[in-house]
């Protein structure tokens, strides 16, 4: 099982969110990465293995996640 301490972690957010608090933060280790909503901090992590981060993030990249429109 991938873990990650969330109190030991330091958490990160995107330069370009907007200080709306509407974000999720990230933190890594050099096994696992976690995510969490930045307006509950003490709330639940979601937490990832780097291969499936990375498979995530090359994902979104690539726009596999992309909408679909129907227009």
């Amino acid at each position: 099982m991938t873990t990650l301490d969330p109190a030991s972690a330091t958490w990160r957010k995107s330069s370009r969110s907007g200080g709306q608090g509407n974000c999720v933060e990230v933190a890594g280790t050099p096994t696992a990465v976690g995510v969490r909503d930045s307006k509950d901090q003490s709330g639940p992590v979601l937490v990832f293995a780097r291969p499936e981060w990375r498979a995530f993030v090359d994902g979104v990249k690539s726009g596999d996640f992309d909408a679909i429109s129907d227009t």
